[in-house]
């Protein structure tokens, strides 16, 4: 019983890591990747890099929100397009 309840404990530390980030974190990030690609801190370049990550984030949350059908609901199984079939 005691096993059940240590994996059950560790499950749900494990589960309380996947929380979501806080803005300041999630800035750094952003500021992190656009030093990755080159951006210097303090230029406009920097500002767009900073700017595009943020639009394409929110994207991505429209689209995973208003089931764009990219983030389908379902299992899809891939059988290839067009194999002897000339489609």
């Amino acid at each position: 019983m005691s096993g059940k309840l240590v994996l059950v404990s560790i499950l749900a530390l494990l589960a309380s890591g996947c929380a979501t980030l806080s803005p300041q974190e999630l800035r750094a990030m952003d500021e992190r990747t656009c030093r990755g690609y080159g951006f210097r801190p303090g230029t406009s370049a920097f500002a767009e890099c900073l700017q595009r990550i943020d639009l394409n984030r929110q994207a991505d949350r429209r689209a995973s929100l208003y089931g764009d059908g990219f983030y389908g609901r379902g299992v899809g199984i891939g059988l290839g397009v067009g194999i002897g079939r000339g489609w």
